[in-house]
């Protein structure tokens, strides 16, 4: 395994340094990256971003909106966040295991005085409440995970920059953002910088992989890291997309994820179809929306298309039966 190491604290270039990295440089088995973003919002692949966030406050406040590769929920990062990334060729190891990939922050934490545990589908925790977020991401047999840790986040701007659902709050069991997330600092015996933790975590990669070494990026890296910056990760297109009229939304969680479905339909067929939510899957669900335009907008015929793929490949969890009923009652 190597490490790259990471002094930007711009989210978009961040991002598309990790999709680089991700996608490109296969010929490296294992990679770890770490990395401090400037206040941000971070979206899952599969969201839509003016359902996620509370536009007027992150533009008044100016707070980047950045769309990531990976699917799940999305995060706020600030300057006091630790991000971190592995990649993989073993992509068949351990697939949507996050436990495993989370050992290295719990055994950090552990030796600094505190017990997390993982919990839920994605989880990691401190006495029930929320430190870390996790999501997965999957190219070509290669596989990518990553967390975002909350170390001393400004929890005020948290509530206020994420527009979260009051289906996904209240299918938490609480009433509050705030309520379910707590911060690693305030829960450290002795306190210490975001910086030095990210330095522990880094030596708690070494210890668990010896022989790691740096891997250091040389001028035709950082070229196309740029060109990744300017013509995807850092564009409108990327972030928001267009956003067409639709006559039809359903909003359907289950207990592996969220779908939020828009479908325009005329004389009950559908016409445009688009999927959002917060679920995890390896591939990119547009070649769902794709296979269902022409489809009856009703139960058997979504059903009946859906049947001709593998739909665990992109919604993992979640069945073919599931999919339809939230795109069209049953």
């Amino acid at each position: 395994m190597k490490y790259i190491v990471n002094h930007s604290h711009n989210p978009a270039y961040n991002v598309a340094l990790e999709a680089y990295a991700f996608r490109e440089l296969v010929d490296e088995d294992e990679l770890f990256i770490l990395w401090i973003n400037e206040p941000a919002i971070i979206i899952g692949r599969h969201q839509n971003a003016i359902q996620e966030i509370n536009k007027e406050y992150t533009d008044g406040h100016g707070i980047h909106v950045v769309r990531r590769l990976s699917g799940g929920g999305a995060v706020y990062h600030d300057l006091n966040n630790l991000n971190y990334t592995i990649i993989s060729n073993k992509s068949d190891e351990g697939a949507f295991d996050f436990k495993t990939f989370s050992k290295p922050v719990i055994e950090t934490l552990a030796d600094l005085g505190v017990k997390a545990e993982f919990s839920g589908r994605n989880d990691l925790e401190i006495a029930g409440k929320k430190i870390c977020g996790n999501a997965q991401a999957y190219y070509k047999g290669r596989m990518m995970h990553h967390g975002c840790l909350l170390f001393d986040v400004d929890m005020s701007v948290l509530a206020k920059a994420l527009k979260v659902s009051k289906d996904k709050i209240e299918s938490k069991g609480v009433k509050s953002v705030k309520a379910r997330v707590t911060n690693i600092l305030s829960q450290l015996p002795e306190k210490i910088s975001v910086e030095e933790f990210s330095d522990k975590i880094l030596d708690k990669m070494k210890e668990l992989y010896p022989g790691m070494t740096e891997y250091q990026l040389n001028e035709a890296d950082l070229a196309r890291i740029d060109q990744l910056y300017r013509e995807q990760f850092n564009t409108w297109d990327w972030t928001y997309g267009q956003a067409p009229e639709y006559t039809v939304e359903r909003n359907v969680r289950y207990t592996a994820g969220k779908i939020n479905t828009f479908a325009k339909v005329e004389n009950s067929v559908i016409k445009g179809i688009k999927i959002y939510g917060d679920f995890f899957g390896v591939l990119d669900v547009s070649d769902v929306e794709r296979a269902l335009l022409g489809s009856h907008y009703e139960y058997s015929d979504v059903l009946e298309h859906l049947k001709a793929l593998d739909i665990s490949h992109y919604f993992s969890g979640i069945s073919q039966e599931e999919v339809a009923k939230a795109i069209v009652a049953s």
